[in-house]
């Protein structure tokens, strides 16, 4: 598998294909509009970071100006139903600490800015990725004078009632789905519990 590549840069598509010549041979990498800008002009010294993928009618590279990159690229293709155009448009759109950031915090309207990413497609993947990204840890808003009171189950499952339909799910499922979460008052938790029933992931 090719690793990196270290060379000179021939060229730079306006769909962010480089050709990258090692020792004579040039190599076609696809990568984001990001690494694609800091490669610099035709001609000069090139380093990319590469994703090696063997299909059974092709061998793609996809570079990277970092091993962050890379790795949440891999991370990304890892996730069920996206595959290597689709990460490259997630990136192309947030870096990985913004992209940890969103998945951290369940911000479906974040992953919605991508084309082609809808909210189920988005909800699926939050759910999917939280396992697959090292996240940041995520600081607890300040207390108030230390008494304010935690939400009661019933507000939490409301909260989550609404979060659900704005999500576009129906009200058939919503209401399945609210009939099998475990008693808890924080909306927080039995949103993702319930995200990840809806995606069907275990």
């Amino acid at each position: 598998m090719i690793g990196s590549l270290r060379g000179v840069l021939l060229s730079r598509s306006p769909d962010a294909e480089l050709v990258v010549e090692v020792s004579g041979v040039g190599y076609r990498v696809q990568a984001t509009p990001r690494t694609a800008a800091a490669a610099g002009a035709p001609g000069s010294e090139v380093f990319v970071h590469t994703s090696h993928i063997v299909r059974e009618d092709a061998q793609m590279l996809y570079g990277f100006s970092t091993l962050d990159e890379r790795r949440t690229f891999e991370a990304l293709i890892g996730a069920r139903g996206v595959g290597p155009t689709m990460a490259l448009s997630i990136l192309a759109v947030h870096d990985p600490d913004g992209l940890r950031r969103a998945v951290a915090t369940d911000d479906v309207d974040m992953l919605c800015l991508v084309p082609g990413v809808g909210p189920k497609t988005a909800v699926r993947m939050l759910v999917e990725l939280k396992s697959r990204l090292d996240l940041p840890e995520m600081e607890a808003p300040p207390a108030t004078n230390g008494s304010a009171p935690a939400a009661a189950p019933d507000d939490a499952r409301t909260d989550v009632r609404a979060a659900l339909d704005g999500l576009g799910y129906g009200t058939e499922e919503i209401r399945a789905v609210l009939a099998d979460l475990p008693a808890a008052d924080d909306a927080g938790l039995l949103l993702r519990e319930a995200l990840r029933r809806l995606a069907g992931v275990a």
